[in-house]
């Protein structure tokens, strides 16, 4: 893989990534944008204690344009992109509407005084991550040689953002489908440098922490060893991975990918690690396209251990879900799992499992 970064008219820096010999990336962006100034901001919720992103300035970001229009596309003559090249393989570049960024303003402790409801300025970096060039493509119809590409795109990320003032955890996603809530329909994910642990992960963290207390193990890794002995809910495994349905999985359609060996974070992953990861994940999307005949809308959620806690009770995951119930009606969140984070699921895992087995 060859790294080169530049920056964009705006500051804003952009990275390459390729699995192929290219000349150097030194496409200049002619485009006269406005200079970058993020005004984000985090509030605690004093209820649950958990914090809560504020990014109005978000609310003029690109929606939907046509495909002739697309932001995430190479730049050609006389339509100059986000992207400056000509062509890429993979390109991670800063957000333009960042909910997360550096060099945001100070901000006093508390809103409004009231001491039971802190705040801060947003500090953190939310990147866009394009998997490839082709617009009509999707992450599953990548080869396994850009998979590994995209792979150490995301530890170089993870990397770079666990370095930066204010980053307390970094999230590596990717959502697809109009289902899900995708603005831009280029292959693309994305990486928030959030400036605190996220409620998901604090929440494992302390079950995993209370579970090795007990039993002297990670709690994943007992799952793990469970599911591969039981088989049940086994999607599709390899030398290195498992994938399955989770025996209390929330949603229509969810599969976690689980590395055999205990890492952290992405980076942590060998390179033998890295390249089977990419089998196994190519043969899950092709069984979730599958699933209904058509492209599955969903969401890819890595989650990995935060940047200074919790690392020794981490253990590195992906988790694909999506809100499509059958092939053409959705699950909604509403009052139950809304309003009181109790989810019902319309489907047992064990159904959900057998399906995915027979799609493939």
């Amino acid at each position: 893989m060859r790294r080169s970064s530049n920056h964009l008219a705006d500051g804003r820096e952009i990275i390459y990534f390729d699995d192929t010999e290219t000349a150097p990336r030194t496409a200049k962006d002619t485009r006269d944008l406005p200079e970058q100034a993020p005004r984000s901001e985090i509030r605690r919720d004093p209820l649950t204690g958990e914090w809560v992103g504020m990014a109005a300035h978000r609310q003029t970001r690109i929606y939907k344009p046509p495909a002739d229009l697309c932001p995430l596309c190479p730049t050609s003559p006389g339509r100059p992109t986000e992207i400056p090249e000509s062509s890429y393989d993979v390109v991670v570049f800063e957000n333009r509407f960042p909910s997360f960024a550096q060099g945001v303003p100070a901000l006093p402790s508390t809103v409004d005084g009231m001491p039971m409801v802190e705040q801060a300025g947003g500090l953190g970096r939310c990147e866009v991550v394009c998997f490839t060039s082709d617009h009509e493509s999707s992450f599953g119809g990548l080869s396994p040689t850009r998979v590994r590409t995209v792979v150490d795109a995301w530890a170089d990320r993870t990397r770079t953002l666990s370095a930066l003032p204010g980053v307390e955890q970094v999230f590596c996603f990717e959502n697809r489908g109009e289902e899900i809530g995708v603005t831009l329909h280029h292959p693309h994910g994305q990486i928030y440098g959030y400036p605190f642990v996220t409620p998901r992960t604090e929440r494992m963290l302390a079950t995993a922490r209370e579970y090795h207390a007990e039993h002297g193990r990670h709690v994943l890794g007992d799952v793990l060893a469970a599911e591969r002995t039981a088989e049940i809910r086994v999607i599709s495994s390899t030398e290195h991975w498992t994938a399955f349905v989770p025996a209390a999985a929330r949603w229509p359609v969810e599969v976690l990918l689980v590395p055999h060996r205990q890492v952290p974070d992405i980076p942590a992953l060998s390179d033998a690690e890295r390249d089977d990861f990419g089998r196994l994940y190519l043969d899950v999307l092709g069984r979730l396209d599958g699933l209904y005949d058509k492209p599955l809308p969903y969401i890819a959620a890595w989650h990995q251990a935060p940047v200074r806690v919790g690392r020794e009770h981490s253990w590195l995951h992906l988790q694909v879900f999506s809100v499509l119930r059958t092939a053409d009606k959705l699950k909604y969140l509403a009052g139950s799992e809304s309003g009181m984070a109790v989810w019902v699921n319309d489907a047992t895992p064990e159904q959900i499992a057998e399906r995915l087995r027979a799609s493939g």
